[in-house]
């Protein structure tokens, strides 16, 4: 029995060993888990943070923020439009008759001024014509000057037959044989001036200064009146009607100002990106029935001049500016809030708002009407505000530099 504890005694020292062991492990996690968190040592020469640090405005959110004033400034109007002579013409026969001859500078592109021969029509019975109306003419002059004679006769007469009063009859003084042969000759004056143009209709002129677009006879055609002849277009301006909607014409001024021929318009071909100026020289009064707008009519001088020419057909791109407009913010487009309010930032570091709308949007940027109160003074507007502001809102505003 002696023996057996004897040999007992090392495996039961081990036991409680192993539980002291046990034990402690326990007791140290314990700690561990209800000691505060360490803290990362801050780098070399910087204060420990401290665990009670005061709220102060680094803790504020911070905005972007963009100081304005008001000032004064003009919309900017785009529109589209296509170039037009100012006139175009299908130039027609006024005579019948052969095309006798056609003259070297009546070829489609080439350029005439107003009163250059293009083409001649064979004229011979038109001469004669004219000739004949000539010749009734002279004789119902004759027979007028006949007629003028014998009514001075019979009033001659009727004087010294004694008689007072007036005839019975207009006849006897031959008033109606007068007058007949006054309209006679009235009617032979008539036929040779008809006759006269006939003949000088047999050559074919240029009715303005034009372009040549296209020549539709060859020497040997035969024409009869209304046959086409050409069409020309005018060289002294080109015309563009653009479309303007309600809201554009709202910053433009009124019709008068417009017309004066100082409003410049800007112009550049869509596809080429070539440009010319022109300048606005009348508005038209009544809506377009397709597309429920009024149109702006820009001219540009001397198009075939220009460099480069300015062709009947181009589609260009017009831009002109609108009417000045005093006490306008300019602010970037972010400025506006979903809701339609523009914050800015107080003396006080506190945000504010007002509802607004835009006066007119150009590029990247909006101009406002701010608030009476506000006009005057530099604001510093929030560039980009967010849903979760609110009136009264501590912040620390950051100036942004911009261009708008």
């Amino acid at each position: 029995m002696k023996r057996k504890l004897i040999r007992s005694l090392p495996l039961a020292g081990a036991l409680v060993l192993a539980a002291a062991v046990i034990l402690y492990v326990q007791g140290q996690a314990r700690a561990l888990d209800q000691a505060p968190p360490r803290q990362p040592r801050p780098p070399a020469g910087q204060p420990e943070p401290s665990s009670g640090q005061p709220e102060s405005q680094a803790q504020h959110a911070t905005v972007s923020v963009v100081t304005v004033e008001t000032d004064t400034y003009a919309s900017h109007i785009t529109a589209y439009g296509e170039a037009t002579a100012h006139y175009e013409l299908t130039l027609s026969a006024q005579v019948d008759g052969l095309i006798e001859a056609l003259t070297d500078d009546f070829e489609a592109g080439n350029r005439v001024a107003q009163g250059d021969l293009l083409a001649s029509v064979e004229d011979t019975r038109y001469q004669e014509a004219l000739a004949t109306a000539q010749n009734t003419l002279a004789s119902a002059r004759v027979s007028l000057l006949e007629e003028e004679r014998q009514g001075e006769q019979a009033s001659t007469e009727w004087q010294a037959s004694g008689l007072s009063g007036e005839p019975d009859s207009p006849l006897v003084l031959r008033a109606p044989q007068l007058a007949s042969a006054r309209a006679a000759a009235a009617e032979a004056q008539a036929a040779v001036e008809a006759a006269r143009q006939d003949l000088e209709q047999t050559h074919i002129t240029a009715p303005f200064d034009a372009q040549i677009i296209a020549r539709s006879v060859v020497p040997g055609s035969y024409v009869q009146t209304g046959t086409e002849i050409a069409t020309l277009v005018s060289t002294d301006r080109m015309e563009i009607s653009v479309s303007l909607s309600a809201e554009q014409w709202s910053h433009l001024p009124g019709p008068s100002a417009l017309a004066s021929g100082d409003w410049p318009v800007a112009l550049t071909h869509v596809e080429s990106g070539q440009q010319w100026t022109g300048h606005v020289i009348r508005t038209r009064q009544h809506l377009d029935s397709t597309s429920r707008q009024r149109s702006l009519v820009i001219a540009v001088p001397a198009p075939f001049d220009q460099s480069p020419a300015l062709l009947p057909g181009t589609f260009v791109e017009a831009s002109l500016a609108g009417k000045a407009i005093d006490g306008l913010w300019k602010l970037p487009s972010t400025a506006l809030s979903q809701s339609g309010k523009a914050w800015y930032v107080t003396d006080h570091n506190t945000l504010a708002n007002f509802d607004t709308t835009p006066v007119f949007i150009s590029d990247d940027a909006i101009f406002i009407d701010p608030p009476a109160a506000l006009e005057g003074e530099a604001k510093r507007v929030v560039r980009q505000p967010l849903s979760s502001y609110v009136n009264g809102m501590a912040v620390n505003p950051i100036e942004e530099q911009s261009d708008v």
